[in-house]
């Protein structure tokens, strides 16, 4: 075992500590009473049933992830990376054709091996706690459209990048960088009108008093938009949601039937001007251009150690090649990675606070939007007490007290 394959299995090992410490602590701060100002919608038995959502997921949590280490640490040390080399070798010598079957092989066998994971969470877990909707018709219709998808998509991302590093030279990296940064642009354009519809249906919402009171609160805060949708997320889950997607013509504001079954009028208009500031205050225009940044820095740094010898043999494959290379270097990479995460979450919090901030200023009644946040939680049975080293790794919004705090004041 070499330096990096060192620096590799530590990482792994260190990541999975620390992801389990704070599962730990996150169990171990749950509180026993409800917290002051939720008995309006939590009570002590919804609230104890949140609890054990909580932890029946992080148990489930720590099995897939004891799972994950073993099958990686077995297939590794057992040689696995090397042996599928050299099998996709003896199938074809055209080099993109050898990574796309190398890195589908792998893409392919984890999502087989995590299938009954996904089954047991969703016609088990979530059955058990009242949110599960799906059928196994949908359930089995929305892995092949997945799969078919990622086939497509992931095929031809995967056949350019490999094209532009085994023969671009030098030019290699920043090629790969502008055909993903395009790609990726053009996906989001189109994802609105052509690829979200595959998984759920979109109606207009129909003429009325909702739709009258968000077309009222747009134009009030100079938000264009044409369209808004009804999706059929009761098809799948009975948590709710409600986002904006897209830009230029192809944007439009989308509401789950389950969020409008829940809530009131005042209250949906509150949670769409949480969207909407964060379209204000230019936050996925922000999280786009570091996005690009970030895919930018690694294509260079993949550079050079695509085909460095040193990181192959950590694999144990004997023969260099850019679709490995990039495997292995995204493990390399991991340790950086998981530390701009990091940094991301607390960026991502400082944003959820500004749009809260546009929202409580641009409603009419700012109490709505706690009230309505509240009820979210309720609904979803959110942790009402997460442990502060957990939010400091996995929460890309505050915790919903201190939320609730920064609104009342």
């Amino acid at each position: 075992m070499n330096a990096i394959a060192m620096i590799i299995l530590c990482a792994v090992l260190i990541y999975f500590f620390v992801d389990m410490a704070a599962d730990i602590l996150n169990i171990r701060g749950l509180s026993k009473e409800v917290p002051e100002n939720f008995s309006d919608v939590y009570d002590a038995k919804r609230y104890e049933k949140s609890q054990a959502y909580l932890i029946t997921n992080t148990q489930f949590g720590w099995v897939i992830s004891v799972f994950d280490l073993i099958l990686f640490l077995v297939f590794w040390f057992l040689g696995g990376f090397g042996w599928l080399d050299k099998l996709v070798r003896s199938i074809t010598e055209i080099s993109v054709f050898q990574g796309l079957l190398f890195i589908g092989s792998l893409v392919f066998v984890k999502s087989v091996l995590s299938l009954p994971f996904s089954i047991y969470s969703t016609f088990v877990i979530e059955e058990k706690f009242g949110f599960n909707k799906t059928t196994w018709p949908t359930f089995v219709l929305d892995l092949v459209k997945v799969f078919a998808l990622s086939t497509i998509l992931g095929g031809i991302v995967i056949s350019a990048i490999l094209v532009f590093f085994e023969y671009a030279g030098d030019n290699g990296w920043w090629l790969c960088w502008l055909a993903v940064t395009l790609f990726m642009l053009a996906v989001r354009y189109i994802a609105p009108t052509w690829i979200m519809p595959l998984f759920n249906k979109f109606t207009p919402i129909e003429e009325g008093e909702l739709k009258d009171a968000i077309m009222e609160y747009a134009k009030a805060v100079d938000f264009p938009v044409a369209n808004v949708f009804v999706i059929d997320g009761s098809r799948r889950s009975e948590k709710s949601n409600a986002y904006f997607t897209g830009f230029g013509k192809n944007r439009r504001i989308a509401l789950y039937d389950t969020l409008i079954e829940k809530h009131t009028t005042e209250e949906l208009v509150a949670i769409l001007a949480h969207e909407i500031g964060h379209y204000k205050h230019r936050h996925i225009l922000y999280n786009t251009i570091i996005g690009i940044v970030h895919m930018g820095v690694i294509f260079f740094l993949v550079s050079f150690f695509i085909s460095y010898k040193g990181l192959f043999d950590a694999f144990y494959v004997n023969e260099t090649s850019a679709y490995a290379g990039l495997i292995f270097f995204g493990m390399l990479f991991s340790p950086i990675d998981f530390f701009i995460s990091i940094f991301m979450q607390m960026f991502s919090r400082k944003n959820e606070y500004q749009a809260d901030r546009f929202a409580v200023r641009t409603i009419k009644n700012p109490q709505v939007l706690a009230d309505t946040l509240k009820k979210l939680s309720a609904n979803n049975l959110s942790n009402l007490s997460p442990h502060p080293f957990y939010v400091f790794l996995n929460y890309s919004h505050p915790p919903l007290l201190e939320r609730i705090r920064a609104i009342n004041s």
